[in-house]
């Protein structure tokens, strides 16, 4: 062995963190701080840790590390999509705020199938994961007690217990009862409840419910719509107009001209997400049939394109960026062994109104 190269205390010959700290002259845990990233590591010697760790040819064993901790660095994700934009903004802002407080993430797609979700939370388990972000808090029961029993800091996103139905103690993650389940988000049936007082104001009664995919998010954002109606004596079970297909510009359109061909006097649309009402506006234009004279069009999310649009979307701005950040912060709190303020952050949402209702 070369004279200048530190001895290797490992059998399998590779180098170490503690050869990096010994050549760089620093301790090793600055070492694994500097290399994850920490802001709170002198620049200096992150430059002089990452050279050194260059020169050594110095490759992290995050399974060692995992041992040695008994937790990672890593972050866990599961996202129901990533062909969808709200989902895309979420994990782009939290993983941003993580690699700055020095964690990775390990994310998984689970296309919101609950088996899918079980297999990918046993898998990521296995990875000791520092703590958890998980979509939403409707869960399988194998999946509620995994995250239980893990006792993995977890906190959930874009949704909110309701408030009449609470999530059960006995599946509550990593603290007591009374705190309730972590999450940032907001009230999906107020959203939908909301938009619909906006159309309800502008004057329009036969309103339709428009939904696809069909997951929990969206089934509140129908008992919003429900429950608007109902307090209107509005409400008329043949205007739900529910598809479990995924959700679509081509199936938008589809589902416009269903709507409109078979509905009687419908005077607005709501449409559970927008690309569901850009295809609307989309078969709209294509039918000759103005928006919003003969039918007003709304959506949710207020997705890339929504403003662009003719007429431009009124839709449901939903903060998922700020969601991302904010549940990131929070689970900083918890892996750092600290108390958030708000269990349960609500983050609201915004009706945009604009020309196409």
């Amino acid at each position: 062995m070369s004279p200048n190269r530190p001895k290797n205390h490992r059998s399998t010959g590779r180098i170490t963190l503690n050869d990096v700290a010994h050549a760089a002259g620093v301790s090793p845990s600055t070492v694994s701080r500097a290399l994850r990233g920490e802001r709170a590591v002198d620049p200096e010697l992150v430059e002089r840790v990452l050279s050194v760790s260059d020169k050594l040819g110095y490759v992290p064993d995050p399974a060692a590390r995992a041992l040695a901790s008994q937790r990672s660095d890593h972050v866990t994700i599961l996202i129901p999509l990533l062909s969808n934009t709200l989902f895309v903004d979420l994990l782009e802002a939290a993983q941003r705020t993580l690699r700055a407080a020095g964690f990775q993430t390990l994310m998984g797609v689970t296309h919101y199938n609950t088996s899918e979700e079980e297999q990918l939370l046993r898998e990521q388990l296995h990875h000791r994961p520092a703590g958890m972000l998980i979509t939403g808090l409707d869960h399988s029961p194998t999946t509620q007690k995994l995250m239980a029993r893990s006792n993995v800091p977890c906190v959930h996103l874009m949704d909110l217990p309701e408030v009449n139905h609470p999530i059960p103690p006995d599946v509550l993650e990593g603290g007591a009862a009374d705190a309730g389940p972590y999450c940032v988000g907001f009230r999906q049936t107020d959203a939908g409840e909301a938009m619909t007082q906006h159309l309800l104001s502008q004057g329009k009664q036969r309103i339709v419910f428009a939904a696809a995919q069909l997951d929990p998010r969206v089934m509140q954002r129908l008992q919003g719509w429900r429950k608007a109606l109902k307090a209107q004596n509005l409400y008329d079970p043949t205007l739900e107009w529910l598809n479990p297909a995924a959700s679509s510009l081509a199936l938008g359109g589809v589902m416009f001209e269903q709507i409109m061909k078979q509905s009687q006097a419908v005077d607005a649309i709501f449409f559970c997400n927008d690309d569901l009402a850009q295809g609307a506006l989309l078969a709209a234009l294509r039918l000759g049939i103005a928006v919003p004279h003969q039918v007003a069009i709304a959506g949710f999310n207020d997705l890339t394109g929504s403003d662009q649009m003719w007429p431009p979307l009124t839709t449901v701005r939903t903060p998922r960026a700020q969601v991302g950040e904010a549940a990131a912060q929070m689970l900083l709190q918890l892996m750092h062994g600290e108390t958030p303020d708000q269990p349960q952050l609500d983050l609201g949402f915004h009706i945009i109104a604009r020309q196409s209702t």
